[in-house]
């Protein structure tokens, strides 16, 4: 008797599963990150990120603070690859040990995060929710809540990055460069991300990031 072939419901669920055990078994290759270790070094990325991880002195730059450990030490290898292109940070890795990135890595994971405010008005925060909740079929637009959770808490084990809070600017600007091509960091999910905005309006992805930057 032939096989059914799974639906595209199951094949997404095993494909988040599969990632999440090799994201597990990569972080698990070199060992724990060590909060005290990181705050050591970390007193230079405050200049930019502010002492809080979270109080960044350009509003296009990511809170750190209370970021999932698994998604900071991979964007953090990225950039020391020039994997992700981010000119102003690559030269502050440069001589760091893959020991040093987990240790910072673990230190801005253990901060608190920073709670912000959704700036749009009802009807645009409406239309932003039913997207970031349901996605848009029609483009092929997934749900954010998929993988970032419906409190915009990531998943950190398959490294999904909390997005909850994040300024609008940077959630723009990176949704903006996926769209474009412009950042493939999510080469080891498939082009998830890049998939995901190709479906998105200008005016959709403004929506979408003062939403997320009220999510907590």
């Amino acid at each position: 008797m032939a096989s059914q072939p799974l639906s595209p419901e199951v094949t997404g669920s095993l494909r988040t599963i599969l990632f999440a055990v090799l994201a597990w078994v990569s972080m698990s290759a070199f060992g724990a990150g060590d909060p005290a270790a990181g705050q050591a070094q970390a007193a230079v990325c405050g200049a930019c990120h502010g002492q809080d991880g979270a109080t960044g002195i350009d509003p296009s730059y990511p809170n750190l603070a209370g970021q999932n450990e698994r998604y900071l030490l991979t964007q953090l290898q990225m950039i020391q690859a020039k994997t992700r292109h981010a000119p102003l940070m690559a030269g502050q890795l440069v001589n760091k040990s893959e020991q040093d990135l987990a240790d910072l890595a673990a230190y801005y994971a253990s901060l608190p995060a920073k709670i912000n405010q959704a700036q749009g008005d009802d009807e645009t925060l409406a239309r932003a929710e039913l997207i970031y909740r349901g996605g848009i079929a029609a483009k092929g637009v997934a749900a954010c809540t998929a993988c970032h959770a419906p409190t915009g808490d990531g998943n950190g084990p398959a490294g999904y990055p909390n997005i909850g809070g994040q300024p609008s600017a940077y959630v723009i600007a990176q949704l903006t460069q996926y769209r474009e091509g412009d950042r493939e960091t999510d080469e080891a999910y498939g082009g998830m991300m890049r998939g995901v905005a190709q479906g998105l309006t200008d005016r959709n992805i403004a929506a979408l990031a003062d939403y997320i930057q009220g999510l907590h």
